[in-house]
């Protein structure tokens, strides 16, 4: 169906490459070239336009005034803000303001076409709640996994490619961020659809008990052993065997998975023969398995045999655009299952309160905070006072006496989040009168960094660099463009200087090994 997308954007090259890709994916494009004129074209359109696709940074009138005036004339169409500045503040301000979605420049066809045709679901959505796409546990496809960042769609895009063979595969990732159900999605798109898809947490099962649990046992053969046990690899025969955790597996058993891969059949305990098996092996990992070879916990004959197609999924914090299209996927998705007369909206500030918060339990947390929300919701709409526990733990943030939330004067920010109305908006930033620095608590002296040591004496130059660098990692949530722009240095400096101190970016303020 042909959409009309309103483009504005100052830069001409900017607002014709959108306009072609916009074309080419089907619809509709006008364009303007400030806040100002998009105004007076959206008026002149008579409610034409389902998507606005809006530049921030632009004369006359910006995209932060733009989005104000919309809100000012109960205009509710999707806004789509880009902007080339990835930082947090960026994407805080636009999600304040009522934004729906944000582009990072350069925008790829790809992530543009995903953006307008979520805005476009939104916009057509009748308030209703509509029935889940799929049941919890049930089957996976790769239409079901919400995504809307870049690095997210190569992954996919890798999967999709992976799905089409029976090459061993490696699904790398911190524990939450979707491994298990990339790996559905593959079975599913695979010619053993149809087939068993088996997962085994080798993290989960005690040492003792994992050879039998993989490759079953004979009636008799130890201690306990009552009655005969196929094992995971027999029941998955034909289809996929899902190994999660496989840097968790005891070596001694690595060497009978190894046989299994290489081969193709196992060895039950207490039988006389190997059996053949045909299964498809996907295995996953919260670790570097290279580092667990060179430390001898992991065979390297084995890594080289599953490894033979590393798909790395990253984390959540590392794909913030994703954050507004899951939160919304999760809100509908447990309505339905509530029941709920009405699927909730969520409010701008709570959104920007989500997508500022770094999730380091990943998609599994932000799922689970969404659950709460809902089913715990007093209205048709979520809001920050639904999120308590996550406002809590970002730095910055402090609860307002109102029930609202705010940036504290550590945040990257200092633009209230408080709703205090049934139709929320936000505030504008509140001042607070200086303190004397004796008089401030220690929270307040966190970013401070000493210039003296404890014997009296001035710091040396690289301790108070390294303390510097590794704060404006935290400061700027790991964004590294933002962190080299704001210390001076280039990107290629930075790396260089994380390399010498030691410092690790997804976790700056641990002290280097």
């Amino acid at each position: 169906m042909t959409s009309h997308i309103l483009v504005i954007d100052d830069d001409p090259v900017q607002r014709r490459l959108l306009t072609n890709m916009i074309e080419r994916l089907g619809h509709v494009a006008h364009v303007a070239d400030n806040g100002r004129s998009g105004l007076e074209l959206l008026g002149r359109k008579g409610g034409i336009v389902n998507v606005i696709l809006l530049d921030l940074l632009m004369p006359e009138m910006n995209g932060h005034g733009f989005l104000e005036a919309l809100a000012e004339r109960g205009v509710d169409t999707p806004v789509i803000v880009q902007t080339g500045q990835g930082g947090i503040e960026t994407v805080v301000q636009a999600m304040q303001a009522g934004a729906f979605d944000f582009l990072v420049k350069p925008v790829s066809p790809e992530r543009l076409s995903i953006a307008i045709g979520n805005a476009l679901k939104m916009a057509s959505r009748d308030g209703k709640v509509k029935t889940a796409r799929r049941p919890r546990g049930g089957a996976v496809g790769f239409d079901d996994i919400v995504s809307a960042s870049p690095a997210m769609i190569r992954v996919l895009d890798l999967a999709r490619r992976a799905a089409q063979s029976n090459i061993p595969i490696v699904l790398e990732g911190e524990s939450g961020v979707g491994k298990e159900m990339v790996a559905r999605a593959i079975q599913a798109a695979s010619d053993r659809a149809n087939r068993p898809f088996v997962t085994v947490n080798c993290g989960a099962i005690p040492n003792n008990l994992v050879e039998s649990i993989l490759f079953g046992h004979e009636k008799g053969a130890f201690t306990g052993a009552t009655e005969k046990h196929g094992g995971k690899f027999v029941d998955a025969d034909g289809g996929t065997l899902f190994l999660d955790e496989i840097g968790d597996l005891p070596l001694e058993v690595q060497v009978k998975l190894l046989r299994a891969v290489q081969q193709g059949e196992i060895e039950t305990i207490g039988a006389r023969q190997p059996q053949k098996v045909d299964v498809r092996l996907i295995s996953a990992t919260n670790k570097d398995l290279i580092t667990e070879v060179r430390e001898g916990r992991f065979r390297e004959d084995l890594y080289y045999r599953l490894n033979v197609f590393p798909i790395t999924i990253p984390a959540l914090r590392r794909r913030k655009e994703d954050i507004p299209v899951l939160v919304r996927a999760f809100v509908e998705r447990f309505a339905a299952e509530q029941r709920l007369d009405q699927c909730p909206s969520v409010s701008s500030g709570a959104m920007a309160l989500l997508t500022a918060y770094d999730w380091p339990g990943n998609i599994r947390q932000l799922e689970n905070a969404i659950f709460r929300a809902v089913v715990l919701a007093g209205g048709n709409e979520l809001t920050v006072k639904d999120f308590p526990q996550i406002a809590a733990q970002i730095p910055g943030y402090v609860m307002a006496d109102r029930g609202g939330i705010s940036w504290g004067e550590a945040g990257p920010e200092r633009r209230v989040l408080a709703e205090l109305s049934p139709a929320p908006r936000p505030e504008m930033a509140v001042p607070e009168k200086p303190r004397p620095r004796e008089h401030m608590p220690e929270a307040r002296l966190e970013n401070a960094i000493a210039s003296i040591d404890e014997g009296g004496n001035v710091r040396k130059l690289a301790e108070v660099e390294e303390e510097l660098i590794r704060f404006a990692l935290k400061f700027y949530r790991g964004q590294m463009s933002q962190v080299a722009r704001k210390l001076g240095i280039g990107r290629s400096t930075l790396y260089r200087k994380l390399k010498d101190y030691g410092i690790d970016p997804d976790n700056p303020l641990r002290e280097a090994a």
